[in-house]
């Protein structure tokens, strides 16, 4: 068996696509580990259901661990987290970070203040390479957060493809969303054992970011 990690995991493409690099270099994720606002029950950033991500740690066979934050205790509490996996076996924490380094270097500094390795498996690699890799790999990620001073509210609920990334690279935003353009939630891929199953429920407006209730 190979090192064991656990995978900061926010259900959308790039923490999939991380953890999907995870495996194939060998590591065993021993957990997908979301923070939730307490306040709401959902992820912080994508807003993705509790059972949402029960589905996906199933289909998986990737055990999750919900770690419920407030704003004031988000480091404290993701540290708390990750000296529990240590307990556990694990000896890193994977991250999906990209090119942004001050996210880097937040990753860093909580993996350091718990004695375990960072791993980021997609750092510096092209932005646009990576949506298409994440594509041609066969996941499926609905758009399920926009922000609409980017991206008009037609993206919400559509799947990342080809055509789609024409067309988010048509408005000037970055394709990949690391600006918060968008936030995507994967409910398929080589690693699900089923696709996650939903039904499009609410569109929630708050301030300049609209929001796919998925159910």
């Amino acid at each position: 068996m190979g090192i064991k990690v656990v995978v900061s995991f926010s259900g959308g493409k790039d923490s999939m696509l991380s953890l999907h690099k995870a495996i194939s270099l060998g590591y065993e994720p021993i957990a997908i580990m979301t923070t939730v606002n307490k306040n709401k029950g959902e992820s912080w950033f994508h807003d993705i259901s509790i059972e949402l991500l029960k589905q996906v740690s199933l289909s998986t066979s990737i055990p999750l661990l919900i770690v419920e934050c407030e704003g004031d205790n988000y480091e404290e509490t993701f540290e708390n987290a990750l000296r529990s996996m240590k307990t556990l076996g694990a000896e890193a924490c994977i991250f999906g970070d990209i090119d942004i380094e001050h996210h880097r270097k937040w990753g860093e500094d909580r993996c350091k203040n718990t004695e375990l390795n960072s791993i980021f498996p997609l750092w510096q690699k092209n932005r646009e390479d990576l949506v298409k890799e994440f594509i041609n790999l066969g996941y499926k990620a609905i758009i399920k957060k926009v922000n609409l001073n980017n991206l008009s509210s037609e993206f919400l609920g559509q799947t990342l493809n080809y055509d789609l990334i024409e067309k988010i690279k048509s408005t000037g935003s970055d394709v990949c969303g690391e600006n918060g353009e968008y936030h995507t939630f994967v409910y398929n891929g080589p690693i699900f054992s089923k696709e996650i199953s939903f039904k499009n429920t609410n569109k929630i407006i708050n301030e300049n970011t609209l929001v796919l209730e998925l159910l």
